[in-house]
């Protein structure tokens, strides 16, 4: 009699578990850790990639002329502003001489009072020449005297000593003309250099150019070197680019190159790579390169602009390509989750050149017409189940 109620109950508990655990292992296959992961899927293509190096640079002069005096001294006037083109030749600033001037005339002076010397001791020279002469006609004549018995030996000695003396004058005269003309020679050192000192203070332009920095006025004292006026040759410029070292293989001179100005975001401009700089940035790890016009635009860009330069390289052969995307990291390899049989295998790949469209060379490991895993709604561990489907929520289709 007792059976009956027990039973009953038993089955009241059971009606009631047994939806309850149908209901969780639905849920667990639908929404748990043991729901299939919603996945979209991309085919592996076969086609040549044409990869491209993408780096960012500013607009830099090849050459700037920076032009300032070679001694210290004080601005007296500047003839020309920033943005003025100036021919070579023309005159950019003065500086102020203060006492060159005086300093020339007290030296051609001193060269004047020098060549009057020169003159003296020629002349001196000729004087002392010409006792020598009839010093000498007088000991040979005493010397023929001697032999025939006229005159004593003592006057003939007398003559002879004349005659030496007269050859020591003419040494000297020499001499002391030699160091005129030597002192002559330095006063004209020093006259051509305080007027070359002189032309200096003159500063002129050493090319056809644009006056990008003025940076001092009048009345300013400037050091030795110090620039006055920076120019530029606005037909020279060139872009000064870096580039990322970890996917810059294959850069090298001669490749062609699109640069885009910051300033003008719909005219690209063509240009190629001139050099690629020996010496890299160690601190921001790029590499740095130089990428000249094909042809520069009538508008001049500005120096220092921005401006994003694309560098293509030489195409690929043909090999299978995927998507940038679908590139995983498992287990410290990288590769693609293929799909197998409503299952997704992970397959480690080695991969090749990368392009800016985000398509990535497969070596070896992958085979076209492949489908692989594009997307997938949370990481996968090789027991998942998955889910095709058209696109994910929140992922750009």
């Amino acid at each position: 009699m007792n059976l009956l109620p027990t039973n009953r109950r038993t089955l009241v508990l059971l009606g009631l578990l047994v939806p309850l655990l149908v209901l969780f292992i639905y849920v667990l296959l639908r929404t748990g850790p043991m729901a299939a992961v919603p996945v979209t899927v991309s085919q592996v293509q076969s086609m040549s990639l044409s990869p491209a190096l993408f780096g960012i640079g500013t607009v830099e002069a090849r050459h700037t002329h920076r032009i300032g005096p070679t001694v210290a001294a004080r601005v007296l006037r500047v003839e020309v502003d920033v943005g003025e083109r100036v021919r070579a030749g023309q005159l950019l600033a003065e500086m102020d001489p203060v006492d060159l001037d005086a300093r020339i005339m007290a030296q051609l002076a001193a060269l004047e009072r020098a060549a009057a010397s020169v003159r003296a001791a020629e002349a001196q020279l000729r004087d002392v020449q010409a006792r020598l002469e009839y010093a000498s006609a007088q000991a040979r004549r005493y010397a023929e005297l001697v032999e025939n018995g006229t005159v004593s030996v003592e006057a003939a000695e007398a003559r002879e000593q004349e005659r030496q003396v007269a050859e020591a004058g003419v040494a000297l005269a020499r001499a002391n003309l030699a160091v005129a003309r030597q002192e002559t020679v330095r006063l004209e050192a020093d006259v051509e250099g305080l007027r070359r000192q002189r032309a200096n203070l003159r500063l002129l332009a050493p090319v056809d150019g644009l006056v990008i920095a003025r940076n001092a006025d009048p009345g300013t004292t400037l050091v030795a070197g110090q620039a006055l006026v920076e120019l530029v040759d606005p037909g020279q410029l060139w872009v000064h680019v870096r580039f990322d070292q970890g996917s810059a293989a294959g850069l090298r001179a001669g490749l062609p190159a699109r640069i885009q100005l910051r300033s003008r975001p719909d005219d690209a401009l063509s240009g190629q790579v001139l050099r690629v700089e020996p010496l890299a940035d160690a601190v921001t790890e790029e590499l740095l390169a130089k990428v000249v016009f094909d042809l520069l635009p009538r508008d001049i860009p500005s120096i220092g602009e921005l401006a994003e330069v694309t560098v293509a390289l030489p195409a690929m052969e043909e090999a299978p390509v995927v998507s940038n995307a679908s590139i995983r990291r498992h287990e410290g390899q990288l590769g693609v989750w293929r799909i197998e049989n409503g299952s997704a295998r992970f397959l480690p790949l080695r991969l090749g050149v990368r392009d800016l469209d985000g398509r990535v060379q497969v070596l070896e490991g992958l085979e076209a017409g492949t489908r692989v895993v594009l997307h997938s709604q949370r990481a996968l561990n090789g027991r998942n189940r998955i889910k095709v489907v058209d696109r994910l929520p929140g992922v750009e289709p």
